[in-house]
């Protein structure tokens, strides 16, 4: 573990999907590492009677994250955001703005799809509205984010994109892979964008492996002490992984002072693993990459 000073004290970072899964595990481990984190989601605790939070209907809150962050060492701030909605956006900035005076890490995790999504189909039989959702839920916020917060990013800063895959693979179904493999392009885009800016910041794409998120967990019937249950329904879920491992993946990143050489790359939490040495919070390496290479890809 780092001891003080925090190679991440006096960086502010944003977490926009901080709510719950890789938001909430990234949130946690850029304030292990002595950040700053703004979580933003529309789950608040002022919002436990439904208003106004997401359409999961879930119990994690922006707030709980923010003390998760506080807990870690670093100092959370949740403030509730409806990325899709550019004046929430534009008003979050303009108080990054006022209260830090600008932004080091920018994380766009910003999902919304899981109850849009349709398996099994070909592209003419999806339901258009659910698909043009999705897109405008897990792509055009993260645009809308950018768009405001690139402006804010301090030299030397760090804009991530969490997705699925970090390969040019179809995964399955038309929209999904719209989704996830353009946040990927927007990722490379950004670093085009930024190319010839003088503050060299650094974008990248960041999958996770099999995450063990709090939806997940509750998908299979299993805590997060006992996930190893769910083996038995989902072999694969042996190689699965906390949102620690991706957390700490990016942390570290985002701490590296010669992150500029993955630039516009995609990147995993086993190849941020492999690159930096850390494990998972039970000390294990899960590597999903190996894993879907040996046991799954043999499969299909």
């Amino acid at each position: 573990m780092p001891t003080p000073p925090f190679p991440l004290t006096g960086k502010v970072a944003l977490v926009a999907g901080a709510t719950r899964g890789a938001g909430r595990g990234i949130a946690t481990e850029l304030g292990a590492l002595g950040a700053t984190v703004i979580c933003t989601g529309r789950s608040t605790r002022a919002s436990a009677d439904g208003t106004g939070m997401s359409d999961l209907n879930r119990p994690e809150t922006i707030e709980d994250t923010a003390d998760l962050v506080t807990a870690a060492g670093g100092m959370g701030v949740a403030w509730r955001c409806d990325h899709s909605d550019a004046a929430q956006v534009a008003a979050l900035m303009a108080h990054l703005h006022t209260e830090y005076g600008g932004l080091d890490i920018l994380i766009n995790d910003i999902w919304g799809g899981e109850s849009l999504m349709e398996w099994g189909k070909k592209v003419w039989e999806l339901d258009l509205n659910r698909g043009r959702r999705m897109l405008e839920r897990a792509i055009w916020t993260h645009i809308i984010t950018a768009h405001a917060g690139l402006p804010l990013s301090r030299a030397g800063g760090l804009i991530a994109e969490i997705t699925d895959g970090d390969g040019w693979y179809y995964r399955g179904s038309f929209f999904y892979d719209l989704a996830k493999t353009g946040v990927m392009r927007l990722a490379q885009n950004w670093a085009s964008e930024l190319k010839d800016d003088p503050r060299a910041i650094t974008s990248v794409s960041v999958t996770p492996g099999f995450l063990r998120s709090e939806e997940m967990l509750a998908h299979f019937g299993v805590t997060a002490d006992t996930w190893r249950d769910a083996v038995k329904q989902e072999p694969d879920f042996a190689e699965s992984e906390t949102p620690h491992l991706v957390g700490r993946g990016i942390a570290a990143l985002a701490a590296d002072p010669q992150k500029h050489r993955f630039n516009a790359e995609a990147l995993a939490s086993w190849t941020l693993m492999d690159e930096y040495g850390f494990s998972d919070l039970d000390g294990s390496k899960p590597h999903w990459g190996n894993w879907y290479r040996d046991k799954v890809k043999p499969r299909l």
